[in-house]
C-alpha cells in the first residue's frame, strides 16, 4: 500500500516490490503466484482494516443517520489517487479475466459493505429514523451512487472533489431517507 500511495500502480512491479521488501521477484511469485493474486490479497488486507473500522463506526451508540454519514465518509476516497481506491480500481479492472475464486473473493468484499449498509438502513427504518424503504434495494442504489462518485474522486475528475461528493450524497440522503417530520 505504501508503494501504491507513493508511486501509483503503474510503477508497482514484482521486481520493484521485491527490492522494497528485500526479496526477489521470484520469491514473491512463489508466495503469490501472480501480480493479480498479490493485488487481490493486498485489497483483502486493506478491506479487512476498513471492515474493522466500519464495524466500530456502525456499532457506536449514535443515531442511524450519523452512522450512515460515517459509513459514507469511510466509503468515499480521501482524494485523487487514494491508495485503497487505486488498488480497488485496478483489481476490479483485472477481474474481467479473473478465475472464479478471485471473483468470489471480490464479491465477498462487496458483500460485506452491502450487508453492513442494509443492516444500518433496516435499523434506521425500524426505529423510525428513516422513511420506510426497502433496505436491500436502497443499499444497492446508494452503493452504485457512491461507487460512481468515488471513482470520480479517485481518478481526479475535475469538479468532483471529496467535499463536493459528500455534499451531493448527503443531499441525496436528505431527499430519500430522512424523515420530513424530524
Amino acid at each position: 500500500m505504501d508503494m501504491i500511495a507513493e508511486s501509483g500502480l503503474e510503477k508497482l512491479t514484482m521486481a520493484a516490490l521485491g527490492r522494497e521488501v528485500g526479496m526477489s521477484s521470484g520469491h514473491l511469485l512463489y508466495y503469490f503466484h501472480s501480480k493479480d493474486e498479490l493485488l487481490l490479497r493486498t485489497l483483502e488486507w486493506s478491506e479487512g482494516r476498513l471492515g474493522a473500522e466500519r464495524g466500530r463506526l456502525l456499532a457506536r451508540a449514535a443515531p442511524a443517520r450519523e452512522r450512515l454519514n460515517a459509513y459514507v465518509d469511510l466509503y468515499v476516497p480521501d482524494g485523487h489517487r487514494d491508495p485503497h481506491w487505486t488498488l480497488w480500481l485496478e483489481v476490479w479492472n483485472r477481474s474481467q479475466n479473473a478465475d472464479e475464486d478471485a471473483r468470489e473473493r471480490q464479491a465477498a468484499i462487496e458483500g460485506a459493505w452491502h450487508r453492513d449498509l442494509v443492516a444500518l438502513l433496516a435499523e434506521g427504518v425500524s426505529r423510525g429514523e428513516f422513511r420506510p424503504v426497502d433496505p436491500d434495494r436502497f443499499a444497492s442504489r446508494l452503493r452504485a451512487l457512491l461507487d460512481g462518485f468515488s471513482i470520480h474522486v479517485a481518478i481526479g475528475l475535475r469538479g468532483t472533489d471529496r467535499g463536493q461528493i459528500l455534499g451531493h450524497v448527503r443531499e441525496f440522503l436528505d431527499e430519500s431517507v430522512a424523515r420530513s417530520d424530524t
